[in-house]
């Protein structure tokens, strides 16, 4: 995997994933920091390469699930995994995540393990 974006509206929590991902071992070149969904698109607009999107899903201005509609709205986009990465483990906001296009979640507080078991079942 070449490139990671990793969308949170918490600064900390995205230098947890960046910390995680390092620790389960999954080699990346590069990973990308959006605080939103509008930051997400313009992210994934300007790094067509980006191979995995991991997102929360409530955050300001654009959430996670409406992420997903928009990414799932372009051409190709359907290849593109999306990972939700969400407190609302039990909820419908993770059904509606899913039924929008999401391909898993893992719910925070999640293990490095559990974050590269999540991976390795989108990728195949």
């Amino acid at each position: 995997m070449r490139k990671v974006l990793i969308v949170d509206d918490s600064a900390t929590m995205r230098k947890i994933l960046m910390r995680s991902l390092r620790q389960a071992e999954i080699k990346l070149e590069e990973i990308l920091e959006a605080g939103n969904g509008i930051e997400a698109l313009a992210q994934i607009a300007s790094n067509p390469e980006i191979e995995l999107i991991l997102s929360d899903i409530n955050m300001p201005e654009m959430g996670g699930i409406d992420l997903v509609k928009n990414v799932r709205a372009t051409k190709n986009a359907d290849q593109l995994p999306i990972l939700m990465v969400t407190t609302e483990g039990g909820s419908g906001m993770v059904a509606a995540a899913m039924d929008s296009g999401a391909n898993g979640y893992v719910t925070k507080p999640f293990t490095p393990e559990a974050l590269k078991d999540a991976i390795q079942r989108i990728n195949g």
